[in-house]
């Protein structure tokens, strides 16, 4: 029963509805009125919102503060930018400035620039000192170890008390060979022998040739020259002393057949550096074309 009367409600609702097409307009119309009062408000607001921008902006008509900036700016900037320099003039007046060198220019001798140059000049000098330094050191140890030989084989005297040019005494040879018999002929104590060291010593040999007496034979060339591979870049190493040099020298000595040259005026001449220099260069060439043969110190 109930629910008989609740539709029969719903059904005289639906046809009030229907047949008072007034009532329905006016409550469609109140609904459009409010809607049209609130977007009026909407619009007061946001115009009462633009109203408080500074001026530039959509008072009339123009674009937001934004875009309104974004246009004035290219209008100001003829009248608010500064003359230009000519091309060439940097660092003229009203100029803002020198300006930077292009891409690839060459720059100016700035801080940076000399820093460097003086740092190039500097790594020869410090170089040289650093070899120098190397060359001494090596020197003073062989002058020492030199000077403990309990044989006196060899002794040395400094040439200008230079410590890089040495005189060196070779006072022994193989007792049995032919040279020694001469020494002991003509009284000759020793062999004169001049070595001097190079800047990069001991990483290359020293220049040594012989000084007195007049040798044939023995590979002992024009000028004092020395025929040895070891004495040479090629056939050279700093594990090398001198002791180890002079002995090998002796040994070639002998090997080679040397004698004291006797024969009249041309045993008085002298060996000449000069000359020893332009040989050794001339059998270096030589020998590097043909090889070399050392004899070994045993062969003597």
């Amino acid at each position: 029963m109930a629910t008989l009367l609740r539709k029969i409600g719903l059904i005289r609702l639906h046809n009030r509805d229907t047949e008072d097409p007034k009532h329905h307009h006016n409550h469609r119309g109140g609904g459009g009125q409010q809607s049209a009062s609130l977007r009026g408000k909407g619009g007061a607001k946001s115009s009462g919102h633009k109203q408080q921008h500074p001026p530039g902006g959509s008072g009339d008509g123009s674009p937001g503060p934004g875009k309104g900036k974004g246009k004035r700016a290219p209008e100001l900037a003829p009248r608010d930018k500064p003359p230009q320099p000519a091309a060439g003039a940097a660092g003229a007046p009203g100029g803002g400035g020198p300006r930077e060198p292009a891409t690839g220019a060459r720059a100016g001798p700035g801080p940076t620039g000399a820093a460097a140059a003086a740092s190039g000049s500097l790594m020869p000098v410090a170089r040289q000192q650093h070899c120098t330094q190397v060359r001494s050191r090596r020197l003073m140890k062989e002058l020492q170890d030199i000077a403990r030989l309990s044989d006196r084989f060899i002794s040395v005297e400094l040439v200008d008390e230079s410590l890089f040019d040495w005189n060196v005494k070779l006072h022994q040879v193989d007792k049995d060979s032919v040279l020694w018999q001469d020494m002991k002929e003509t009284n000759t104590e020793f062999i004169l022998l001049n070595l001097t060291f190079p800047d990069n010593f001991p990483f290359s040999p020293p220049f040594m040739r012989v000084l007195s007496p007049r040798l044939e034979n023995g590979y002992v060339l024009d000028g004092g020259a020395i025929c040895m591979e070891l004495l040479t870049p090629r056939g050279w190493s700093s594990a090398y002393t001198v002791e180890a040099v002079m002995r090998q020298f002796a040994a070639s000595l002998v090997k080679g057949q040397g004698r004291i040259c006797r024969k009249a005026g041309k045993s008085k001449k002298s060996f000449s550096r000069k000359e020893a220099e332009a040989t050794f260069k001339s059998l270096v060439k030589t020998h590097e074309k043909y090889g070399w043969v050392t004899p070994p110190v045993s062969d003597g």
